[in-house]
């Protein structure tokens, strides 16, 4: 397994950021961005792991960079749980890691874009027990959710924002406010933000991003 991309702050880093990239992108895909955040971020590590490249159903069995496989795309987006289960694993191998090194769970923030939006929801909501600083759900979408989330008080805690574009043809709007509206109906103080842009990221909603984090990270 490739190790993950670790970008240390300017200062002794006192919070972390684990941001998982999307199907078919690597660990650099959102360097520039968690080098753009630092700037403000002085203190804040950021973690970009890798996914493993394996065959994807829906793209004909090519193998590319996936936290899993996509084996249909309607009625329902059908996928490779175990799949789903093991790079949640993976994330919360790294939050514990993280957190030996010192750096207190409440001030680790899960990130995911598109399939690793999928996989940090899980884990944040499904798998990991204890506290977390938030969770940032990138155009993506929640489905191993179920219709109603028993969550702990700890979890329903946990804030999260939710960003998506309003033209997006590969994750539906609806299937990210479809997870929106489940963590709502749980209780987290979850956020939903829309901009006019496909299944992609835009200056402006890296600006949110940066303030989103400021407020939860800043020393």
């Amino acid at each position: 397994m490739t190790a993950p991309l670790v970008l240390e702050p300017s200062q002794t880093a006192d919070a972390c950021v684990i941001w998982l990239h999307g199907l078919g992108a690597d660990q650099h895909d959102f360097e520039p961005v968690a080098q753009l955040l630092q700037r403000h971020l002085k203190r804040c590590r950021f973690v970009l792991p890798q996914a493993p490249t394996r065959p994807v159903t829906i793209n004909g069995g090519w193998a590319m960079p996936s936290w899993y496989d996509i084996l249909a795309m309607s009625p329902a987006r059908a996928i490779d749980r175990s799949q789903l289960e093991a790079s949640a694993e993976s994330v919360m191998c790294l939050v514990e890691a993280q957190r030996d090194q010192g750096i207190d769970p409440r001030r680790i923030i899960l990130a995911g874009f598109s399939q690793g939006g999928a996989v940090v929801l899980h884990a944040a909501f499904l798998r990991w027990p204890g506290p977390l600083g938030g969770v940032l759900a990138l155009s993506t979408y929640a489905p191993t959710f179920p219709a109603e989330l028993l969550l702990t008080d700890t979890q329903r805690q946990l804030p999260v924002l939710c960003l998506h574009g309003t033209v997006d043809d590969v994750v539906l709007p609806s299937m990210g406010q479809a997870a929106f509206d489940c963590l709502q109906r749980a209780g987290v103080p979850a956020v939903w933000r829309e901009y006019r842009m496909a299944h992609e990221v835009c200056p402006q909603q890296i600006d949110d991003i940066g303030q989103w984090l400021q407020q939860r990270l800043q020393s």
